[in-house]
């Protein structure tokens, strides 16, 4: 016990998180910077689709997300045959889901750039990328299962290291098929879109057999067809809200890079890289909020809820400091960084125009992380979803869309609803955590186990007990 303690700390959980995530954003400011040198045109193209994935993958991380949390509070609670059958069933349905996405991006590239108002002469390069990127959806929706799956165990250095060779072959790609190097054809942004599913496609192979030998009992390839309707449905229960959740930031953040669109190809390849340098501001604060996630759900499967209340807000008052740091470092270097990626001035100056309103965003992010992935932990995840509703709908989308395009506030005005949706959901999560609805339900279910454990089955006087409890 006192080994699995060691390794369920918030330090040695997030750490290799940490280390994954900055090695995802190494590998989006690689593809950023290398794409660049093909033009500011194909970058627009990358962060536009990739907005495009991101939102068309909550329809497989509803099932992801849920399972996850299930996972850590059944092995919180030493149900280990329980958190592997929903593992199996996680990752089957995600390969489902993640299927008929990659029929679909694959047969429809242009037709989807079209609806989504990108700009006309974009959409052949997007019809490329979409298609060949897109095409690869179900490789995404397996990572995602089998990343999450391992990643609940309180194994966070397994997609570590399985992130750091895909960023080192994906890298090596990258170059051989933009440039034509070591005897590769020169493919431009069709080569960046192979190399991404290929990277993809040996991540998943390598994840896929981590995944068998994740839990107490192997997994054969004869119990990958389990199916527990009971526990597919605690799945759902808890994943669905947070699927809405993450369906509307994505979709969200694909309606303002449509809004930034509408305002020229200049402002669409600002923001994709200023999303690249933000990405290093926030990705130590968000692996602690992930972190965070897993220890307090096992802390709440074991019943040890005053731990996992006190636990969120030293996640959180950890993540400010870092995030702070963060934030400034790229306030004060954040020109020549963008410097790094395009010669175009105007690009450039739309860029450093962010970089103070940065300083602000970074810190109600990180409240919102740490709280709200302490809420999702013990399973309160409507009103996560709830909020997210209410506050990106209509703060983050439509009074961006107002201000920024209605008003003519720009890029400025957009980035400005940003910050208060941000800070809004982060207070909204705050006030719920402090009211502890969900760790006083664990508290009394603990209260009457006791009593029913000390002194045989108990009838009104037991539960009345436990209620004073």
């Amino acid at each position: 016990m006192a080994s699995t303690n060691k390794k369920l700390t918030l330090w040695m959980l997030a750490w290799p998180i940490f280390i994954e995530l900055f090695l995802q954003f190494l590998l989006g400011a690689a593809d950023t910077l290398m794409v660049s040198r093909i033009s500011d045109d194909a970058v627009a193209v990358v962060g536009f689709s990739n907005q495009l994935f991101q939102a068309l993958t909550t329809l497989f991380i509803t099932v992801a997300s849920g399972a996850g949390i299930l996972i850590a509070q059944k092995i919180g609670s030493r149900n280990g045959e329980d958190a592997r059958t929903i593992a199996i069933m996680a990752v089957n349905v995600s390969a489902v889901i993640g299927l008929g996405l990659s029929v679909l991006l694959f047969l429809m590239p242009g037709e989807i750039a079209a609806m989504l108002q990108l700009p006309e002469h974009l959409i052949p390069l997007a019809k490329t990328y979409i298609s060949i990127v897109g095409g690869g959806m179900v490789l995404i929706a397996l990572m995602s299962a089998l990343s999450t799956s391992i990643r609940n165990t309180g194994n966070t250095k397994g997609p570590m290291y399985t992130a750091i060779g895909m960023n080192v072959v994906h890298v090596f790609f990258n170059y051989a098929f933009i440039f034509g190097a070591f005897g590769f054809p020169k493919w431009g942004l069709m080569g960046v879109a192979v190399s991404t599913v290929l990277c993809r496609l040996l991540a998943t192979i390598v994840l896929f057999i981590m995944f068998l030998g994740s839990f107490e009992r192997t997994i054969g390839l004869r119990d990958l067809n389990v199916f527990n309707r009971k526990l597919f449905g605690d799945i759902i229960r808890i994943g669905w809200p947070l699927g809405v959740n993450m369906s509307c930031w994505v979709f969200t953040q694909l309606l303002i890079f449509t809004f930034l669109a509408m305002l020229g190809s200049n402002e669409l390849a600002a923001r994709t890289y200023m999303n690249t340098l933000e990405s290093f501001c926030f990705m130590l604060g968000y692996s602690i909020a992930l972190a965070v996630q897993i220890q307090i759900a096992h802390l709440y499967g074991a019943g040890r809820v005053k731990e996992a209340y006190g636990l969120a807000f030293r996640a959180m008052w950890i993540g400010l400091a870092v995030v702070t740091v963060n934030a400034f470092i790229i306030f004060l270097f954040g020109k020549h960084l963008l410097g790094l990626f395009t010669e175009n001035k105007e690009i450039v100056a739309l860029g450093v125009s962010l970089l103070g309103m940065n300083l602000l965003l970074q810190p109600g992010k990180m409240v919102n992380m740490a709280l709200g992935n302490a809420l999702n932990a013990v399973g309160d995840t409507r009103f996560t979803m709830w909020t997210s509703v209410f506050s990106m709908w209509l703060i983050a989308t439509g009074l961006a869309y107002f201000v920024g395009i209605e008003l003519g506030w720009g890029l400025i005005g957009i980035y400005a609803c940003m910050i208060l949706d941000e800070y809004i959901r982060g207070t909204l999560s705050l006030v719920r955590w402090r009211g502890k609805k969900f760790l006083r339900k664990a508290e009394f279910n603990e209260a009457a186990a006791k009593i029913t454990a000390e002194n045989g089955s108990g009838g009104s006087i037991h539960k009345q007990t436990a209620l004073d409890v």
